[in-house]
């Protein structure tokens, strides 16, 4: 088990010589470089980034070294897709083609077709499975293990890159590949596991070092997890081709190059004994149960990510990825003032890598709008329009509803023409727009904490309401006349995901039986009033996933997963509803969890 003490004196790296890899290089000793990869990652995992990149390219100044290669690639491959700037993605896909080549170069060579055909009737060649793995030198071995990893990399860029479908398909069968030789690498670690636990010197066979042990565990584990991610159609193609994800199984593989376990609050695998890879599966648990955990429920375990987030913060003070998934943690606890701090603290620890700061930013204006302080986000969303190349229409969007939110003629008039910018979406302005559904796309609702839900947002909405039944009677008159229907279910369709909220706040378990009642009954609203929605025709399908987060809901799910038109009789709809996939994603997720019978 890791110490406390083992823990602190692992953050005193940067107080030690770094290790110089020997020269000339030779490929017969390739594995002499990980220790100073290993210095490099511990740069990079503790904010200093830029000194991270300058120590690989001076230890490999010719990029000729198999695991410098691989390690540059990977700094370049977050950095390109942190960016999504076409200039960081191509120079990415360079670095992880050239990785990828150097890998390959020290790759065992496979046998010829003659000899792999012979291979079929006498196994004794090893010319595929366990036994041409058995076979190879551990240079060879570790060789195939980087060439699995820079092939994802190169895959996944690629996809990010040129996002046609040729690109996807080309891709795809690169991570068919990187499957393949997980799955093979996999399988020799339980056939030589086996045969030294049968000799009596089990459970693991000590001929297999840590760092090779880590990178399989990491390859097996992400593979079975983004099978078991994918939408029920798609998993369905995919299967008929042997892939099936089994996401237990791939969280307990991530889980093992640290030892974690659910019984323990620390570690079994201590700083010594970790292999290279550690880390990296650490931060994939991290990501999964923090991150994606948004649009997933199966195998999220808040408690587990608290323990690995406890060990890196101790071991990494500084790390802004530790920092930034703190601020997760908080936001998944529905705790966002906390959040608010964790993400500023990510952002003072390191100014190398700007992009870094727009995703702390993101968060933040998000966490704002859970807290309901308008002005704050505000401010986040004009610095990330300014700044932030992911997404120029969503920031402007998020820009110009606070500022309908936060009224006066002056911000009105901004708004309309920040509107008039984000050609892609169709949203209306001028009281035919509520800024409140804004933070209810982006989950700010749902983190929102009860007592914010119930002095802040749902009286907005109660004043919204209280305008239009002024003009119940002669909706024409409302607005120039048009929009009325629109924006009263819309307004119902934002109680009921108040009074939902309130009924079902995240951190308690205790059903509020009048915000239930009401809830449902604003939702109904919604539902009686389908067929009169002009153009917000989403919000019928929302308020059915919303309604689905009671006893019962399987049926509500179930119908907007149907495909059927909800609008009601007679009216027609052509093609999709606005944020259609999105939804889809949602109620996948809802319906995981009605089947493991998790709370929603």
């Amino acid at each position: 088990m890791t110490t406390s003490t083992e823990v602190k004196a692992s953050t005193a790296w940067y107080n030690v010589t770094p290790p110089t890899p020997k020269k000339p290089y030779s490929s017969a000793k390739a594995l002499d470089d990980i220790s100073a990869l290993s210095y490099a990652l511990h740069l990079f995992l503790a904010s200093h980034m830029v000194e991270s990149e300058k120590f690989c390219h001076e230890c490999d100044p010719k990029k000729e070294r198999l695991y410098f290669a691989t390690g540059n690639g990977l700094i370049q491959c977050v950095k390109g897709l942190m960016s999504f700037e076409d200039e960081d993605l191509l120079s990415a896909l360079k670095d992880a083609r050239h990785g990828n080549a150097i890998a390959s170069q020290h790759r065992k060579r496979t046998a010829s077709l003659a000899t792999r055909l012979a291979g079929l009737v006498v196994g004794s060649l090893n010319t595929s499975g366990v036994g041409f793995v058995r076979s190879m030198s551990d240079v060879e071995r570790h060789a195939e293990l980087v060439y699995a990893e820079s092939l994802f990399e190169k895959a996944l860029l690629g996809i990010v890159y040129s996002g046609d479908w040729l690109a996807f398909i080309k891709e795809a069968l690169n991570m068919r590949t990187t499957i393949n030789i997980y799955r093979q690498l996999g399988r020799y670690l339980e056939v030589v596991d086996a045969e030294a636990q049968a000799r009596g010197e089990g459970p693991e066979d000590s001929s297999v070092d840590a760092h090779f042990r880590s990178g399989v565990y990491l390859g097996v584990g992400l593979s079975n997890v983004i099978l078991s991610l994918m939408p029920s159609k798609l998993l369905t193609i995919v299967e008929l081709f042997g892939y099936k994800g089994d996401r237990q199984a791939g969280l307990a593989y991530l889980q093992k190059p640290g030892g974690w376990s659910s019984d323990a609050a620390e570690p079994t695998v201590g700083v010594e004994q970790e292999g290279l890879r550690r880390a990296t599966c650490d931060m994939a648990l991290l990501i999964f149960h923090l991150v994606l955990s948004s649009f997933t429920i199966d195998g999220v375990d808040i408690i587990m990510a608290q323990k690995i987030l406890d060990y890196h913060l101790k071991r990494y003070p500084n790390g802004v990825f530790f920092l930034f998934m703190q601020g997760r943690l908080c936001i998944c606890r529905s705790q966002p003032a906390q959040a608010v701090e964790s993400f500023k603290k990510a952002m003072s620890a390191q100014d190398q890598y700007r992009n870094l700061h727009h995703i702390s930013n993101w968060e933040i204006a998000v966490a704002e709008l859970a807290l309901w302080d308008v002005p704050a986000s505000l401010e986040c969303w004009r610095e990330l329009a300014a700044e932030a190349t992911w997404s120029k229409a969503t920031y402007t969007y998020g820009t110009a509803v606070c500022l309908l939110q936060l009224g006066s003629n002056k911000r009105r008039e901004e708004a309309a023409s920040l509107m008039d910018k984000v050609s892609k979406l169709r949203q209306r302005i001028a009281g035919k727009s509520i800024p409140l559904e804004f933070a209810y796309m982006f989950l700010g609702i749902a983190h929102a904490p009860r007592e914010t839900v119930i002095a802040q947002m749902l009286p907005l909405v109660e004043a919204v309401l209280a305008k239009l039944k002024s003009c119940a009677d002669e909706p024409s008159t409302y607005e120039g006349g048009h929009g009325y229907w629109d924006d009263m279910c819309l307004a119902q369709f934002l109680k009921g995901v108040c009074l939902r909220s309130i009924a079902y706040p995240v951190r308690l378990s205790i059903s509020q039986g009048d915000a239930e009642r009401d809830a449902s009954a604003a939702f109904e609203v919604v539902y009686a009033n389908a067929g009169k929605i002009e153009f917000d025709h989403h919000f019928i399908y929302y308020a059915h996933y919303e309604h689905g987060h009671k006893a019962g809901a399987r049926q509500h799910l179930e119908l907007v997963m149907s495909g059927k038109p909800l609008e009601g009789p007679g009216v027609s709809r052509k093609g999709k509803y606005s944020m259609e996939n999105a939804l889809h994603v949602r109620v996948h997720a809802a319906l995981e969890a009605l089947d493991h019978k998790s709370r929603l």
